[in-house]
């Protein structure tokens, strides 16, 4: 039995007591919500560990409340849509879902994006031992790894688990030229499944946490027809 928090935010009573049902007996204290109203009231008196948030919502969408749990920095948020095309799944990706998951789904499916967006966020993978207490330093910025947390001259910046391990990656191969696919298979190191098509979103949405100008980025550099370049020197 784990102490982990779920809660499930969609309006769908038949799948609100299916999944109650299915993730409880994997461990998990569950609770369910039918809409975002419902949804703050809980979060303001008890803790989540993660939100399982469905897109079409009554009131705001998933993908308001989304934006609004990410710019509290708060928990790690998987999105259920019945609409699974591409363009709603980096829609979800760039207002800081962790995962996004297509319906109609298998429960089994939702276990194992819960239990590896989880670990990602605890930092569960115990390869790289001897980094796992390093700090590096780029600019203003100090990136531990032990805490997984970024801060800029004391100050904590709020990072995502794809966020996480995508800047680690680029701390960790500095100066050196990364193709998609070599990010691709890095991150594999790192999360269980990583999205297919979500480099060039996740490079977005870190470029705007470090970057003074994420339109003249300076850390996190484009290689036109090959990849991106991260350069940890101070700016001129």
């Amino acid at each position: 039995m784990n102490n982990k928090h779920l809660l499930v935010v969609d309006d769908d009573p038949g799948l609100r007591e299916l999944l109650q049902q299915y993730l409880s007996e994997q461990g998990y204290s569950v609770d369910t919500v039918a809409d975002g109203s419902a949804m703050e009231r809980h979060l303001a008196e008890h803790v989540a560990d993660l939100v399982i948030l469905d897109l079409m919502l009554p009131g705001e969408d998933g993908l308001t409340l989304a934006r609004k749990l990410r710019m509290r920095g708060g928990q790690p948020i998987i999105i259920l849509s019945a609409r699974g095309e591409d363009v709603d799944r980096i829609i979800g990706l760039e207002v800081g879902a962790d995962d996004y998951l297509a319906k109609p789904f298998n429960p089994r499916e939702l276990l194992a994006r819960i239990r590896a967006v989880l670990r990602r966020r605890e930092g569960g993978d115990t390869r790289m031992e001897d980094s796992a207490h390093e700090v590096f330093r780029f600019g203003p910025f100090s990136l531990d790894l032990h805490s997984r947390s970024l801060s800029r001259e004391g100050a904590d910046i709020p990072l995502t688990a794809g966020e996480f391990s995508l800047l680690r990656i680029f701390v960790e191969h500095p100066n050196r030229v990364l193709s998609r696919d070599n990010l691709m298979d890095l991150l594999k190191g790192y999360e269980r499944t990583p999205f297919d098509r979500s480099i060039d979103v996740r490079v977005t949405r870190l470029r705007r946490k470090i970057e003074d100008d994420p339109a003249t980025p300076v850390y996190v550099r484009t290689v036109w027809g090959e990849g991106y370049l991260f350069v940890p020197g101070n700016k001129a």
